[in-house]
């Protein structure tokens, strides 16, 4: 069985705007970046602090009896809590109350007001918490899009998954472990969407998942403090090694006209990219018109004409 490749995520400390910009931004790659002040946040978000800053306010939360949580499947449930009763409930590790079992898992991803028309926003949805946490100003303000405030419970995984703007993932309390992975390693992660089928990313199963120890595994451990840079379309999973909250702020890469007006969450397909997948869709079905033997002669020269015209040569660029 081959080998999955690994390479550790570069950290780089002592990093402003100038250094983000010009020595980490272009390169188009993960990084790890320490040092970097994110206010009183690290210091302040005890459980007993952010239970009583956050309140009796009603949050929406994703509730499981398994540590790896799946959207393809949808292993776990919505359930809606007072924030400070989510808040001590997520850092036990066995519940008094409970939803499914005395060791489910909870974790919270922020919404907008208005969950269909508005991003999350912590300084709208968290305020007195907001004034704890410094945004790094390594971006022009009017491309920013979101700022998600996430709290998950101990051993928690998330699936695989890309997004489609550019995201500064804050670590402020708890270790965090993050595998990614390149874009030009899409054709080896199953994709159901914007999801990787592969769960199990740690013992793949290589009967269902031949291809997938062809994909370069790139991996860091967070500490609190830490902001590690995904670029977009790079897929990310993430392992909360302990109780943790972060927030991730993202941020347009392109022209605001390229993306979906109507998409809070920031993961739709730029537009371009939505009608070319439709386009494909379409010529896939005329080749379903076809015997077998011509649809694979068709199909093998589509994805030569794809090859040639979009395709970038794969290459590592390990930064020291």
């Amino acid at each position: 069985m081959a080998t999955q490749k690994k390479i550790p995520v570069p950290v780089f400390t002592q990093v402003d705007r100038d250094v983000f910009l010009q020595d980490i931004y272009p390169q188009r790659e993960p990084a790890v970046l320490r040092g970097v002040g994110l206010g009183p946040c690290v210091e302040k978000w005890t459980v007993e602090y952010l239970a009583r800053k956050g309140g009796g306010k009603e949050v929406k939360i994703h509730v499981s009896r398994v540590p790896q949580m799946n959207f393809l499947q949808k292993n776990f449930v919505y359930r809606t809590l007072p924030f400070d009763e989510f808040v001590r409930r997520t850092s036990e590790e066995k519940h008094a109350n409970f939803f499914l079992c005395e060791d489910e898992r909870y974790y919270l991803r922020s919404l907008g007001e208005d969950v269909r028309k508005e991003p999350a926003d912590i300084s709208k949805q968290f305020p007195e918490l907001a004034e704890d946490f410094h945004i790094p100003e390594f971006f022009e303000p009017g491309h920013f899009f979101s700022s998600v405030f996430r709290i998950s419970s101990r051993h928690l995984q998330l699936w695989t998954h890309y997004d489609v703007m550019d995201n500064l993932l804050a670590q402020v309390t708890g270790r965090k472990r993050v595998v990614l992975f390149s874009p030009q390693d899409a054709l080896h992660l199953y994709l159901a969407g914007d999801k990787s089928e592969v769960l199990e990313i740690d013992s793949p199963d290589v009967n269902l998942y031949p291809e997938f120890a062809k994909a370069t595994r790139y991996e860091c451990v967070l500490q609190p403090g830490d902001l590690l840079f995904i670029p977009a379309l790079w897929f990310h999973n993430t392992l909360a090694l302990e109780f943790g909250v972060g927030v991730n702020v993202f941020w347009r890469e392109l022209a605001a006209d390229r993306y979906d007006k109507k998409d809070p969450y920031g993961n739709k397909d730029p537009l371009a990219a939505g009608r070319a997948l439709q386009a494909v869709g379409r010529a896939l079905q005329c080749l379903d018109e076809l015997p077998p033997q011509y649809r694979d002669f068709y199909g093998r020269r589509m994805v030569q004409r794809i090859r040639e015209r979009t395709f970038r040569e794969c290459t590592t660029n390990v930064i020291p």
